[in-house]
């Protein structure tokens, strides 16, 4: 039976491979940045890391999870309710409420738990949850744990939602769950009009919001700073392995209610083991440098707007928007492989997206930018973008 198995499998590798959408793993031998040494000795440009802020080797947060795991220890070897919680734990929860303005947090390993755990506990068989048709594979996941009626709309299409919330009009309760910004596009909810209909037909709104906290926003709170609608979101998912560090952990933020019920009704909170020490320590303190000032997401915002119109007026496909992922859209998956290989021969480091991470023939090179590049940076990436993008005819030569 093993080695039955055993072919079996290694006949959809090779099937994988075939096809172009083998996703090889590169060995990275330096800390994350702007640049960053490969295994074999290259330094190559990084732009494709989720370092939004440039914090994920910042001097100040390294000096804080340095400090925490002197304070506090390496882990807690338990869950939160049995002895797993310390003042850390419950200072980072405050910090995080402050920040996005919410009533109270709940701490979690990974926003991917926060995710898997935040459906479950509030929807039965006689609710409904109507999920937007590009949303994360985690909401798509933790909306599979539950027994509720499950309904999807278009993307970010506002009428198609509110046919299924009028479809879903005898549910006991229902819940729209959306990405504020979706990962692969760079596109933004439209919070505003989810929050109005929600409103309308007094429905839950849920926002993963990882691709957005700590620098979407005129202050850097998030989609819902940006969209107008801070207060009006029930709950809020994201990660602290993005713009608030790099490292790992998530939350769920939103009202006091419906989060003292996850901490008795979570299933990846109860049977988890606490966030660890230094991360929790490091990242109270991103948080306090994002509250003193703008200057980083300022800065990501510019050098987000200058590659986008430089880019654009090379002749590349990338969608409109000004969020910092910016993807080169290809549509097939060996000519984004290609690409992404003859970058690194140019000292760039991107990575082909396909399948199954996008659908199929949507197949791209998803450049994120961070307020760590420098103008020299983005200009030398833009350069070697236009080379290959000509040898490879996927713009004019």
């Amino acid at each position: 039976m093993t080695d039955t198995v055993g072919v079996e499998v290694q006949k959809q590798l090779d099937e994988i491979r075939a096809a172009g959408l083998y996703k090889n793993e590169r060995v990275i031998a330096s800390p994350q940045g702007p640049e960053i040494r490969l295994a074999d000795g290259r330094t190559v440009l990084n732009l494709c890391a989720n370092n939004y802020l440039g914090l994920s080797s910042h001097p100040a947060v390294i000096a804080a999870a340095h400090k925490a795991l002197d304070e506090w220890g390496y882990g807690l070897s338990s869950v939160r309710f049995i002895c797993g919680t310390q003042q850390l734990h419950k200072d980072l929860e405050c910090k995080v409420s402050q920040f996005l303005g919410t009533d109270d947090t709940i701490l979690f390993a990974a926003c991917f738990d926060a995710n898997g755990g935040v459906f479950e506990p509030f929807l039965d068989k006689e609710c409904a949850v109507i999920s937007d048709a590009l949303n994360h594979a985690s909401i798509i996941d933790g909306i599979r744990l539950t027994k509720a009626q499950r309904f999807v709309y278009e993307h970010n299409n506002l009428a198609e939602l509110e046919k299924r919330l009028q479809e879903t009009a005898n549910a006991k309760r229902r819940l729209v769950a959306t990405d504020g910004v979706f990962s692969m596009n760079g596109d933004v909810a439209d919070l505003a009009g989810v929050c109005a209909l929600a409103d309308k037909y007094k429905a839950l709104i849920m926002v993963d919001d990882s691709h957005a906290t700590g620098f979407v926003g005129k202050t850097g709170r998030g989609t819902h700073e940006a969209c107008g609608v801070m207060g009006k979101i029930d709950l809020i998912t994201t990660t602290f392995g993005k713009a608030l560090g790099g490292a790992s952990g998530g939350c769920v933020s939103g009202r006091k209610e419906l989060i003292e019920f996850l901490r008795q009704r979570s299933r990846p909170y109860l049977f988890s083991n606490t966030l660890a020490p230094p991360i929790a320590g490091a990242t109270i303190a991103v948080l306090d440098l994002l509250s003193k000032s703008t200057a980083l997401r300022d800065k990501l915002e510019a050098n987000t707007l200058f590659f986008r119109r430089e880019m654009t007026a090379a002749g590349f496909n990338i969608p409109t928007g000004t969020h910092p992922i910016a993807p080169l859209m290809l549509y097939d998956e060996k000519l984004a492989h290609a690409m992404a290989d003859a970058m690194l021969a140019e000292g760039i480091y991107v990575i082909g997206f396909s399948y199954p991470v996008v659908p199929k023939g949507q197949a791209r090179i998803r450049v994120q930018l961070s307020a760590a590049h420098e103008r020299h940076h983005l200009e030398k990436a833009i350069a070697a973008f236009i080379k290959v993008g000509k040898a490879l005819g996927v713009i004019k030569g």
